[in-house]
């Protein structure tokens, strides 16, 4: 099995990190190893985590030639980063779904591709899709539709979920693609597919990777040596979101309400912001490799500890 990755944003992310002999990288989203590739040809140690087993294998075997300055890790990242007791000169996190598993039609993560309605990124574990759409209240599924997605019919789509499995239980993703269809129309008629908000909803849900998110930002900047960095490249608004207020949360320099006489400084800071705004893909990059069209990096380097 081969896993091409383009790295996105691969420039950017090597000046951040700044890899050299001898410092030690965790990233926290291995898939086709493009990023990790290149902390390696520099000098570095990498540790290398996916709860995907078949990135971890095939990556693993071409990463192999790097002998022991490579090391591969199954789990999410969250726990990983937790357990670390490796002080760290850098995480990267490349979030979202890879190439490989949206084109892998047994994966059931893409509407484009008929397959059993999977979507987890562990398949030794965890509960699929279609079990989650079998069980769940319509009002769960509304919520996930509505948060995850942002899917602005979600009450609509969740009502035809609940009654296409009364006819039938979900098993394969073209039953979901026909559910949605019902619900709020065709692809012909709209820019984007109908399904595509919420495959993408439905596959957070599986993957719990918004909590996966919350709890691996505050453990990875722990991880980190004094002047370590933290960079994460995100791909859809929630995840910015919560990577852009988790980073100026942890930078914030002062506290102030309205009801204090004075600000006072943060007792929670930990580290400083690299850049106000957000890294975007090139002109260049975005005619090489469109996935980078909606990618975002930001970065904070870990302060000394007082």
């Amino acid at each position: 099995m081969r896993f091409h990755h383009q790295p996105v944003l691969l420039q950017e992310v090597l000046e951040i990190l700044q890899p050299s002999e001898g410092k030690v990288y965790l990233d926290g989203t291995l898939g086709g190893g493009g990023h990790s590739e290149a902390l390696l040809e520099r000098g570095a140690v990498v540790i290398g985590c996916d709860r995907d087993m078949d990135a971890l294998q095939a990556t693993g075997e071409r990463l192999a030639k790097y002998g022991s300055v490579f090391e591969k890790k199954h789990g999410t990242f969250d726990s990983l980063l937790e357990a670390c007791v490796v002080p760290l000169d850098g995480v990267l996190l490349d979030l979202g779904v890879s190439s490989h598993q949206l084109d892998t039609p047994e994966r059931g993560f893409s509407f484009r591709w008929d397959g059993p309605l999977d979507m987890r990124m562990d398949t030794s574990c965890g509960s699929t899709a279609a079990d989650l759409l079998n069980h769940a209240e319509e009002g769960q599924i509304v919520r996930w539709l509505a948060e995850y997605g942002e899917e602005p019919q979600a009450r609509r789509v969740a009502r035809e979920i609940i009654r296409s499995r009364s006819r039938e239980p979900f098993v394969s993703c073209s039953q979901l693609v026909v559910a949605v269809e019902k619900a709020i129309g065709h692809a012909r008629q709209r820019s984007h597919h109908p399904a595509t908000r919420t495959f993408q909803a439905i596959r957070i849900a599986v993957n719990d990777e918004l909590g996966s998110l919350r709890r691996g930002l505050p453990a990875a900047v722990r991880a980190l040596k004094p002047g370590g960095r933290l960079a994460v490249i995100s791909f859809h608004s929630l995840e910015d979101r919560m990577v852009k207020t988790f980073m100026r949360d942890a930078a914030r320099e002062f506290e102030d309400t309205p009801a204090w006489p004075n600000s006072v400084p943060n007792p929670h800071r930990s580290a400083r912001l690299m850049g106000r705004k957000a890294v975007t893909a090139s002109e260049g990059e975005l005619e090489s490799n469109p996935r980078s069209r909606s990618a975002k990096l930001r970065a904070v380097e870990k302060l000394e500890i007082q």
